[in-house]
């Protein structure tokens, strides 16, 4: 539960497996379109909102991320805005994963209310219970879903909701830079067309 030691490698390392298995289930077209989604509430001076999860769910689901990958000298999962991308994953291109997030997530209140009786959630409890509690339930494939989604939240692009101000990528050191850098159209260099096209340029 510790991620105060998460090394750069071990980032991107569990990033790439993760959106390994991720992309088999992936619809693209979905992913396309929140992609566009995102970039145009970005664009937008209104602040962010949950589209899917109410209140009481965002709370909950944003207090376990910010445990996952906490905020200490560096902006952790909170910053990030991973909440938020779970949120629109989960209600466009991961949303066969939705039932079972949804369902693990009630069994995971359910067990909270269960262990503290006297606290309204998960996200009223202070921190230190909060970890004493995840402890309890972190071999559970809702956690392990939970997981792989912050850490999808964190390190993704940010026009997908999360990753906000490219803060997954400053912790680990990633330079959002797409530069092309010559010799260019080696692949295709013999076709006719292209030689033609050169020797019009100016």
């Amino acid at each position: 539960m510790d991620n105060r030691g998460l090394t750069r490698r071990s980032a991107m390392r569990s990033l790439g497996a993760i959106m390994g298995a991720a992309a088999l289930t992936l619809d693209w077209a979905e992913v396309a379109r929140a992609g566009h989604a995102a970039h145009t509430a970005a664009l937008s001076p209104a602040t962010a909102t949950y589209t899917l999860l109410g209140a009481a769910d965002a709370a909950d689901v944003e207090a376990l991320t910010s445990q996952i990958i906490p905020s200490d000298e560096t902006p952790g999962a909170r910053e990030a805005g991973a909440s938020y991308f779970i949120d629109r994953a989960l209600g466009s291109f991961f949303s066969t994963w939705r039932p079972a997030f949804q369902a693990g997530l009630a069994d995971f209140q359910a067990a909270c209310h269960s262990a503290h009786p006297g606290a309204a959630s998960f996200a009223a409890l202070p921190p230190a219970q909060q970890i004493e509690f995840l402890h309890t339930v972190e071999s559970t494939p809702f956690f392990d879903q939970a997981r792989l989604l912050t850490l999808c939240g964190m390190f993704s692009s940010p026009q997908y909701g999360g990753n906000r101000n490219g803060i997954g990528w400053k912790l680990i050191g990633f330079e959002d830079q797409h530069v092309f850098e010559p010799p260019f159209g080696y692949y295709d260099r013999d076709y006719p067309g292209f030689e033609a096209s050169k020797e019009k340029a100016p």
